[in-house]
């Protein structure tokens, strides 16, 4: 009588079934991969489409020191201190030259009264308020830095800033804001002697 552990081990018919089953086990997993192509990356497509959804704009990210977080004032809304109406297609804006570009041996200097800060300085007019105000080591509020929020807002205590300062390039402040006094100290530039209240916004 055969010993029951070799006629398990010389079963034919389990022999054949397990090489069935390990032929099935590598065909199928052969066939698994085959045809299989990547998804088509479109990331740089839906970015396109984005961008083109998105105004252009060249307002930077917030610096430190935001008072407000450069938000908008109400009177602001509309496009305050720009002029009324649209250029006509193919008419080109004429820009002012900046006071940043007058030289240093040209410019006039005016006594600026900083209220706040309890000092008056000299400041040429080829010197925004805010930069002049940090030359003193003074702890002045901004943010952007190009008239585009009202972070660094003051307000000259003499009269409408129009009279006293020459903005170059505020895009925030209403005439009517103007008229009370309000600036932008990071684009204000002394055209007289003036007391400036630093940190105040309409």
């Amino acid at each position: 009588m055969l010993n029951p552990l070799i006629t398990t081990i010389v079963n034919p018919t389990a022999i054949v079934v397990a090489v069935i089953a390990t032929l099935l086990v590598v065909l199928v997993s052969s066939l698994k991969g085959r045809g299989w192509e990547p998804a088509t990356d479109i990331s740089d497509e839906v970015l396109q489409r984005r961008a083109a959804a998105v105004p252009e704009t060249e307002f930077p990210e917030p610096g430190n020191r935001s008072i407000g977080g450069g938000a908008v004032p109400g009177s602001a809304v509309g496009g305050g201190g720009e002029a009324d109406g649209e250029l006509a297609e193919g008419e080109a804006e004429e820009a002012e030259p900046s006071p940043a570009e007058i030289p240093d041996d040209e410019a006039d200097t005016f006594e600026i009264e900083y209220a706040k800060e309890g000092e008056t300085i000299e400041v040429k007019e080829n010197e925004p308020l805010l930069d002049a105000g940090e030359d003193e080591g003074w702890d002045l509020p901004y943010a952007c830095r190009q008239g585009q929020c009202v972070s660094c807002g003051g307000q000259v205590t003499d009269g409408p800033a129009e009279e006293y300062l020459t903005h170059d390039g505020q895009e925030m402040l209403s005439e009517d804001e103007l008229g009370d006094g309000y600036t932008l100290t990071c684009v204000a530039y002394p055209t007289a002697d003036l007391t400036l209240e630093t940190s105040e916004t309409p």
